[in-house]
C-alpha cells in the first residue's frame, strides 16, 4: 500500500512547537507525551463539559484526511473526522467526533473492561465541579463517593474520578 498522509496543519511559529529544537542533539529514542484521545457523539457538548465543568482549554482542531484516518484507525469506513485538542496541567485531550457515518451507541465503561478506565482529576471546589457536571450533562455517580474521591461520567460516559485538593499533598513528588 502507497504512503498516506497524516499530517496536521503546520505553524512556522516556533513559540508553538513542542520538544527541544530540531537542531538540539539528541540520541534518536526520544519519546514524549502526545494526548488522551475520546470518541465524542457530540462535539459541542463534549467541548462544553470539558471546559466549562472540568477546566480544559482549547488549543487547536483540524479536520483528518478520511482515508489516512480510516486505515490508522483500523475502521472499515469512515467520513469526516475532527479533531478538537483540549489542555490542562499539560494533559492534552483529543476529541475525536465523526460527522459522517453510523455512531454507534455509547456503553457505559466499568473498571473490569480492559484498557482506558478513566481519567483523574484534583479538585479544590468538589461541590461547585459536581454542580457542573450534572448541569453539563454528566453523571455524579453518588454510589463511588468515598469522601477523598468519587466517580463521574462525561456526556458519553466516560468514567472521570474526581479526587481531592488534599490528595495531592499525600501522595509523593513527580520524579525529576
Amino acid at each position: 500500500m502507497g504512503s498516506l498522509s497524516y499530517d496536521p496543519p503546520v505553524t512556522d511559529d516556533p513559540g508553538t512547537q513542542h520538544g527541544p529544537p530540531d537542531g538540539e542533539a539528541h540520541s534518536g529514542d526520544r519519546v514524549a507525551f502526545n494526548h488522551v484521545g475520546l470518541r465524542v457523539s457530540d462535539l459541542a457538548r463534549s467541548r462544553r463539559f470539558y471546559e466549562n465543568a472540568l477546566g480544559f482549554r482549547f488549543w487547536w482542531e483540524f479536520d483528518a484526511p478520511d482515508e489516512a484516518s480510516r486505515v490508522l484507525l483500523g475502521l472499515p469506513s469512515l467520513s469526516g473526522l475532527h479533531a478538537t485538542y483540549l489542555v490542562r496541567d499539560g494533559l492534552v485531550l483529543e476529541l475525536l467526533h465523526v460527522s459522517g457515518g453510523d455512531q454507534r451507541p455509547t456503553r457505559p465503561r466499568t473498571f473490569d473492561d480492559p484498557g482506558l478506565t478513566h481519567l483523574s482529576l484534583a479538585v479544590e471546589d468538589r461541590a461547585g465541579i459536581l454542580a457542573k457536571v450534572r448541569q453539563l450533562g454528566g453523571e455524579v455517580l453518588e454510589s463511588s463517593d468515598v469522601g477523598a474521591a468519587v466517580m463521574v461520567r462525561d456526556p458519553d460516559g466516560q468514567l472521570i474520578e474526581l479526587t481531592s485538593w488534599a490528595w495531592r499533598s499525600k501522595i509523593p513528588p513527580l520524579p525529576a
